[in-house]
């Protein structure tokens, strides 16, 4: 194996891969970063067992400055691999396999020579379905998994719940994630009909690497499913992770239909109330902060309190505010990560009762977004 490459855009689809690898998996070659080069690209694969990750490097894109003498396959050390091919002098970048999978990497005046491992050695990655395809624009996927993964659970007690449930009937798809304290939803209409119907729960972490890598991505993702794994499809890179097995519980009960007073406030506005008032919260133990409202005096007032520390009260502005007087405490840390998933929009809070969950919503009702936060019990 032997090929010569432009050192940039070698580093840009090795830091892609990288994202997969970890030093922690029990499985040895898979701390290793696996290089097919064929007659007109290479392919880099890293994966820890939960999540793997593919990219190309085509011959025909000429920033790449690709020249393959000899085909081959090998698995390098990544963390040495990567810190190497990062620091090296020289804009082009060759990389040799000689006898005993040693490997010769060389850039400038800088001669380096590591011990590769046997690529037959290294696990397949699954066979993943291609002929049911999800597509999705990379913007709006992006936003759909930043909107429900701050719901998901961290506590593996119910390894269901670290996951995000995505449904897809009639050419919509709806992402829900819980953790029994709040929730939160995100549907979304795909522009074309689809006939596939799918019920698969992703696991949380896998999204958020995923996320990171759809930065700046314009294009179509594409999603794929077989019986234990979903691959996405998007520009030269492949992203498969492991579905999450069970069943997920119905959540579609827990969203009340209806509410007996109703708050509306831009959403930035309203963090930053919350935000002033968590300092304090902050430092109680059961940190909790209370929202009063009272409709007919157009009044809402927030309150943080510590008894080690002091109080905060602040009178809020809201934009509208209908219905019946209510008080009401909850956790600050899940209203905040609520509001940020809004951006700059105004929202609407629906409360029924002091004890029940309540709910916010845009107040632009295009957009099937809901956030579900489950007040906490003070008296």
């Amino acid at each position: 194996m032997k090929f010569s490459i432009n050192r940039a855009s070698f580093v840009k689809a090795l830091n892609i891969v990288q994202r997969a690898i970890s030093s922690k998996t029990t499985i040895p070659i898979l701390t290793g970063l696996k290089i097919d080069v064929s007659p007109n690209h290479i392919l880099l694969t890293g994966s820890n067992a939960d999540i793997s990750i593919q990219t190309t490097i085509s011959g025909d894109n000429p920033d790449n400055d690709l020249t393959i003498s000899d085909t081959g396959s090998i698995v390098l050390p990544a963390r040495f691999f990567g810190k190497i091919v990062k620091k090296l002098p020289g804009n082009e970048l060759s990389i040799e396999v000689g006898d005993n999978f040693q490997t010769n990497i060389n850039s400038g005046n800088s001669d380096f020579t590591i011990n590769g491992l046997d690529a037959n050695g290294y696990p397949h990655l699954p066979e993943v379905n291609t002929d049911n395809t999800v597509d999705l624009p990379a913007e709006i996927f992006k936003e759909v998994i930043g909107q429900t993964v701050i719901a998901v659970s961290k506590q593996e007690s119910r390894p269901i719940l670290t996951g995000v449930h995505f449904t897809l009937n009639q050419n919509q798809l709806v992402a829900v994630a819980t953790d029994s304290h709040r929730l939160s939803q995100r549907k979304v209409d795909l522009p074309k009909e689809d006939d596939g119907e799918y019920d698969v729960v992703i696991p949380g972490d896998s999204l958020k690497e995923l996320s990171h890598m759809l930065d700046g991505e314009k294009e179509q993702i594409k999603m794929n499913l077989s019986e234990n794994q979903v691959m996405f499809n998007f520009g030269v890179t492949r992203f498969y992770s492991r579905l999450l097995e069970g069943n997920y519980p119905d959540t579609s009960r827990l969203i009340p239909n209806s509410s007996v007073t109703k708050v509306q406030f831009s959403a930035a506005y309203l963090l930053a109330a919350v935000e002033r008032a968590s300092l304090l919260s902050h430092e109680s133990r059961n940190n909790v902060i209370k929202l009063s409202i009272k409709p007919n005096d157009k009044v809402v007032t927030i309150t943080g309190n510590s008894p080690d520390v002091g109080k905060v009260e602040e009178d809020l502005d809201p934009k509208k505010v209908e219905g019946e007087e209510l008080e009401i405490s909850f956790n600050p840390d899940y209203m905040k990560e609520a509001l940020r998933a809004f951006g700059q929009i105004d929202v609407e809070v629906g409360f029924t009762s002091a004890l029940r969950p309540f709910t916010i919503v845009p107040t632009d009702e295009q957009e099937e977004f809901i956030q579900l936060i489950t007040p906490v019990r003070t008296f």
